[in-house]
């Protein structure tokens, strides 16, 4: 039989109503084919249980091919707790302590896909293809025996006396003995995350921390952005929010004509997503020169433009500042550029150091949904027994990767996760399932 493209052959109407309402009853049906959701099938399945896979997109993994630049950096060498954000980091160290790093690279290394590091402790596949990943999981899912079934949205899920069933927005009601919602959450919906999961959890009676875009570039209230579009440089970042320091990071920074973005960008990018749910002021301070102090560069400042004493002030920077970003700095620092460099007062020197070592634009926002790598907020944790993410509300039905308040660093992390929560919730469905209990 196939059903939305898909091979659905070993469910019930083949084999009798005995039997197929026996296979309901021990059935799991994960909702969501991405990452947390496919290890959450595969976990399941080697252990016995019947399994299902809904994917809303027209085939499981889209967002894995993505992810990386479409290598795939499948976790990091240097996980520690404190790259992930949430209500409850015990809550967080509980699931990786059951699947961490070394169990992950043990299950994909089975699987055929060897690591390599990189900067930072990011790992990728050693063939450098994120397709990789994807192949040996839907390999894996077939050698099991898994159904999938795509291009299916479910609405709902429901209890009832002979237990649970998915409802889906084409009118098909599929019993099960357990759900695994692991739909991820609203960034780049059109990879297939919608936002959906959260509705099933809310419908369960489930409370949701609102979800925002995290890991996404910024805007910035600035008169010179579309000068600068498209300028790379390289650079610290400091978060500020309220007018305090939050956290700082270093790397390659890129100009937008909206704003910015680059790494440093995305990892602090979740503190401008809160300021402006919340309404409050917040701005990013740029250091361009991180190497040296704010002395240090003023004193190297003055030095230049004597030993370059009769060129004209802008010109004198040729060759230590980016050119575009020259009269930015300048006018910024209420320089005027016009006049040989060596007539600049000690006092604008000054200025334009601390400029060039703390330069605050104000931050109106993030970009859309779309733009974001990941979502922050999710399925309360105090609502999800930790040990198994099964739901303290509604029994049987299990939650793992975005669609729980949870989220993480760029750089592997935000994988890791969904690697673990979703064997840690197929792991516990399928020995619930198995065992016929509740």
């Amino acid at each position: 039989m196939i059903i939305g493209g898909n091979r659905v052959g070993r469910f019930p109407g083949l084999e009798g109503m005995d039997k197929g309402r026996m296979m309901e009853e021990k059935r799991i049906v994960v909702v969501g084919g991405g990452a947390s959701g496919l290890v959450a099938a595969i976990v399941a399945a080697r252990l016995g249980a019947p399994v299902l896979v809904i994917e809303r997109m027209q085939r499981v993994g889209k967002k894995i091919l993505a992810t990386g630049n479409g290598r795939c950096n499948l976790a990091n060498r240097f996980l520690s707790l404190d790259r992930y954000h949430s209500s409850d980091r015990g809550f967080v160290e509980r699931v990786l302590g059951r699947f961490g790093l070394e169990q992950t690279l043990d299950f994909f290394r089975e699987l055929g896909v060897e690591t390599r590091e990189e900067e930072d402790g990011k790992l990728f596949p050693l063939c450098g293809q994120a397709s990789s990943v994807l192949d040996v999981l839907r390999y894996e899912l077939d050698r099991l025996g898994v159904e999938t079934l795509c291009d299916v949205r479910v609405q709902s899920v429901e209890a009832g006396s002979r237990g649970l069933s998915c409802v889906c927005t084409d009118g098909q009601i599929l019993p099960c003995g357990r759900v695994i919602v692991a739909t991820g959450g609203k960034s780049s919906p059109n990879l297939g995350s919608n936002g959906g999961g959260y509705k099933i959890a809310q419908g369960l009676g489930h409370r949701v921390v609102e979800p925002f875009p995290a890991l996404v570039p910024i805007h910035l209230n600035a008169p010179f952005l579309k000068r600068l579009s498209g300028l790379k440089v390289e650079g610290g970042v400091c978060a500020r929010v309220r007018g305090e320091s939050r956290r700082t990071e270093a790397g390659e920074l890129l100009f937008t004509d909206y704003g910015i973005s680059g790494p440093p960008i995305l990892q602090v990018s979740r503190l401008f997503s809160q300021a402006a749910i919340c309404g409050w002021e917040a701005a990013v301070e740029l250091d361009l020169f991180p190497r040296w102090s704010e002395v240090d560069l003023a004193e190297r400042l003055a030095r230049r433009f004597q030993e370059q004493a009769g060129k004209p002030l802008e010109f004198s920077f040729v060759g230590f500042l980016h050119k575009r970003l020259v009269p930015v700095v300048l006018k910024e620092s209420g320089i005027e550029s016009k006049g040989p460099c060596e007539r600049l007062e000690p006092a604008a020197v000054k200025r334009l150091a601390a400029l060039l070592k703390g330069w605050k634009i104000p931050v109106t926002g993030t970009e859309s949904w779309m733009h974001s790598q990941v979502t922050a907020g999710g399925v309360e944790l105090s609502e999800v027994e930790a040990d198994t993410l099964e739901s303290r509300l509604a029994r049987g039905v299990y939650f793992a990767g975005e669609a729980l308040d949870v989220d993480g660093d760029c750089g592997g992390f935000n994988l890791q996760w969904a690697w673990s929560s979703g064997q840690v919730a197929g792991t516990a469905a399928a020995r619930s399932v198995l065992s016929n209990s509740l």
